[in-house]
């Protein structure tokens, strides 16, 4: 919602797994929230540590997803089904496809990417869990 812990966190493992591949110049990578409450902040810090302590750099600076993200990007993953709706009804007709990051994850544990912002400790390494998970995932379908 935010962008300062699912979708940061997203961002950076895919830059990551894309980098390591080899690929990035394929990728356009980029997030954002669709609420604009941390727009100008760095990514929540118990994020950021966790990401680090498995090799992730959470760089990104929060921002509002736009009207021009509809146009510049091909594809724009969202972590849940309030998300996915706020992100729908914004979409002026694009031709960006819209879908669930749990779309890619292969578990099934998780039907969407949980918001660990007030959760404990725990909730952050969970988030990198599907994220890591389904941003490989992503990469190989792409």
């Amino acid at each position: 919602m935010g962008n300062i812990c699912r979708s940061s966190s997203a961002e950076g493992i895919f830059r990551k797994l894309a980098d390591d591949a080899g690929r990035s110049e394929e990728y356009e990578i980029d997030s954002a929230g669709t609420i604009g409450f941390h727009a100008g902040k760095p990514a929540d810090s118990r994020m950021r540590a966790a990401a680090l302590e498995r090799g992730y750099r959470l760089d990104s600076i929060a921002r509002q997803i736009g009207p021009s993200d509809f146009d510049e990007f091909d594809l724009i993953v969202v972590m849940d089904d309030d998300n996915h709706e706020v992100v729908t009804a914004q979409d002026p007709g694009s031709r960006a496809k819209i879908v669930r990051m749990c779309t890619y994850y292969s578990g099934d544990d998780y039907r969407e990417v949980p918001d660990p912002y007030y959760g404990g400790g725990d909730g952050f390494y969970t988030v990198l869990d599907i994220l890591e998970d389904a941003c490989a995932n992503l990469l190989k379908q792409t």
